[in-house]
């Protein structure tokens, strides 16, 4: 089993920055957490969940949507079970809940970008810019 835990959220100004992380609680006799690729999606009110950014298993790989890219970047720390979300020039179309998401793809590279290839969520924390 795989828990996941957001932070970071809040009221931010338009143009302004937020850093969003996420920790893993992992069983012991589950793989590690550099097993799992890991995403980040948010949820507008009113709109359907769109993938954010995503990084595979060791780091080395990261996707981020044509709407953040640029502006958001998603890193991990494999020693501490966690990533984040650094988002830069925010904006008020960025106000959503933002969930991490884990995945454990076949390919060491992979970075999955359906919320479907996603096994386990977070709970989400609220990010809402203010113009």
């Amino acid at each position: 089993q795989v828990q996941l835990v957001e932070s970071g959220g809040g009221l931010v100004q338009a143009g302004g920055s937020l850093r969003l992380s996420c920790v893993a609680s992992i069983r012991p006799s589950i793989r590690p957490f550099n097993n799992y690729a890991m995403g980040w999606f948010r949820q507008a009110p009113g709109k359907e969940r769109e993938f954010v950014c995503g990084i595979n298993r060791s780091g080395d790989n990261t996707v981020c949507a044509d709407s953040v890219k640029g502006r958001f970047t998603i890193s991990r720390d494999n020693a501490r079970n966690k990533v984040y979300l650094q988002m830069n020039s925010v904006k008020p179309e960025d106000t959503a809940v933002y969930y991490c998401a884990a995945d454990r793809p076949q390919s060491f590279f992979a970075v999955p970008t359906m919320g479907g290839s996603y096994d386990y969520w977070g709970q989400g924390t609220q990010v809402t810019v203010s113009s």
